[in-house]
């Protein structure tokens, strides 16, 4: 009678097994039939194929996090002011907006980082030297009328001893210039990492690694040992498309949502989708000093106490900052960023305008779109590169706007500012002889409608060591002409977080 059972059992694992063989048989059909993932869904060819052509196409991307940034998950958050608006502007009305996820550099871009980004120009651009002049800070910033500052003339940009203090007197265009820059230098070293390039160390003038002009083919560089293979069967080898996800996104000023969403930090404010409390500053409560048990009554940010009150009394220093202090000084917020508030503020890449939170949209606010497309040639290359060799491009023409129904203006800087040029409607009633925004806002040497407010008007955020607490709220703002800078003026970069909203899925 065992022998009978044994017998048996032996018999349903056999089937069993034979069962699982059939099934994995039928998983691995339907995959090349187009059932599964390395199959097309669509049409039943196999991906990444040569006997099916070569299209290709890379499943569950994630991104990489790029040098210097920290991810910040985005989501909906009340945007304006939360402190009294003891200057009676009303132009920071707290409005609920949704800000996707990004990354955001953990510290503002330090001396170190600025003089690496001179340094490089400087021995590229041989041929070029108003490249280099013009990328350089503005030293005298630190000059005033009846101050001894000097020394911070003659040594805070370049002395070692400052290498970790944030850059300053750099405009809203060199940080942007900046931001470029570095998404070259990231993207070139990971094609470099990849092998797919060699170092070209003596890349000169506009013979330099961009990376517009390598995914437009008019850069080659130095091949490495690692080329991609191009599975189209007629080719062997390719350059690196965007489809890849090899290349990062291009580093970027944070928009003036992302930078108060980031500051506020409310990640460690909510509870099962509740916020419990909304934040003044960086950190919970109403003061500037840290609560915790081990910290109390040290001050968390780098600002003016008071009149004459830069730093405290010699011996208990309470911000220890008698101007701005190292990127990592006090604590990161929730999301782990130093110096959202005090030390410097920080550039934003959004033009100012006063009504911008009752006319911007409810998902990833921001003013300053100019819709722009390449000039190329009958061959498809770019036409122009600036003296950097990156992408010059031209507002669309009236012929481009007209074919595409999405686009209402190609600049769209001043849309909803109530004049003619950034409201193109059919039938409108604004004529020629009217003031367009340009003149509203900028003004003329013979115009009475002057105004600091201009499109070359950015927003600066985060308060820096010659403020007082007021402007060390996230929902503060204020603006400056995008061309100057100041002793206590700063930036840091943001990168686009493609795919998932959450990290890792």
């Amino acid at each position: 009678m065992k022998r009978i059972q044994d017998k048996n059992a032996m018999k349903l694992r056999s089937n069993y097994f034979l069962a699982v063989i059939a099934l994995g048989m039928a998983v691995l059909s339907s995959c090349s039939s187009g059932g599964g993932k390395n199959a097309s869904s669509t049409t039943g060819w196999e991906y990444n194929s040569p006997d099916f052509g070569g299209f290709e196409y890379q499943n569950e991307y994630e991104q990489e996090t790029g040098p210097g940034l920290v991810f910040v998950e985005g989501g909906t958050f009340i945007m304006g002011r939360t402190e009294q608006d003891v200057m009676y502007e009303w132009n920071n009305i707290p409005r609920r907006v949704t800000v996707p996820s990004f990354y955001m550099d953990e510290t503002e871009v330090r001396n170190v980082d600025y003089r690496e980004y001179l340094f490089w120009i400087r021995r590229v651009f041989v041929d070029y030297p108003e490249v280099y002049r013009k990328a350089l800070p503005d030293t005298l910033v630190w000059r005033r009328p009846l101050a001894y500052n000097e020394p911070m003339v003659e040594n805070y940009l370049r002395h070692p001893a400052y290498a970790e203090y944030p850059v300053v007197g750099v405009s809203w265009e060199q940080a942007s210039d900046f931001c470029q820059w570095r998404t070259d230098r990231v993207n070139e070293l990971i094609m470099v990492d990849e092998g797919i390039l060699e170092f070209d160390i003596n890349q000169v003038g506009e013979n330099n690694f961009n990376t517009e002009a390598y995914l437009l083919g008019q850069y080659d560089g130095i091949g490495g040992k690692n080329p991609m293979e191009d599975l189209d069967p007629n080719k062997d080898t390719r350059r690196v498309r965007q489809s890849d996800g090899i290349l990062l996104p291009r580093y970027r000023l944070p928009t003036e949502a992302e930078w108060e969403y980031a500051a506020s930090g409310l990640v460690g404010n909510s509870y099962d989708e509740r916020m419990t409390s909304r934040r003044i500053y960086p950190w919970d409560g109403h003061i500037t000093r840290n609560a915790s048990k081990n910290d109390r009554g040290r001050m968390m940010a780098n600002f003016v106490r008071g009149r004459g009150d830069m730093m405290g009394m010699a011996g208990d220093l309470n911000d220890a900052g008698d101007i701005t202090v190292d990127v990592k000084s006090y604590w990161p917020n929730d999301y782990g960023l130093y110096c959202m508030a005090g030390n410097v503020n920080e550039w934003v890449s959004d033009v100012y305008r006063p009504l911008t939170f009752d006319d911007v949209d409810e998902y990833s606010p921001y003013r300053g779109n100019v819709f722009k497309q390449k000039v190329l040639d009958e061959e498809g290359y770019v036409v122009e590169k600036d003296s950097l060799g990156r992408i010059r491009y031209r507002t669309e023409t009236d012929k481009d706007i007209m074919s595409r129904k999405n686009y209402r203006t190609a600049d769209n800087i001043n849309y909803l500012d109530g004049d003619g040029t950034s409201n193109i409607v059919s039938g409108s009633d604004w004529n020629g002889s009217e003031e367009d925004t340009k003149t509203m806002y900028g003004g003329t040497p013979n115009s009475a409608l002057g105004s600091l407010v201009s499109d070359r008007t950015r927003v600066y955020k985060g308060g820096g060591w010659r403020d007082r607490a007021y402007w060390l709220s996230p929902g503060a703002r204020r603006y400056l002409d995008e061309r100057e800078c100041r002793d206590d003026l700063g930036f840091r970069c943001a990168m686009t977080r493609v795919g998932s909203p959450i990290k890792g899925e």
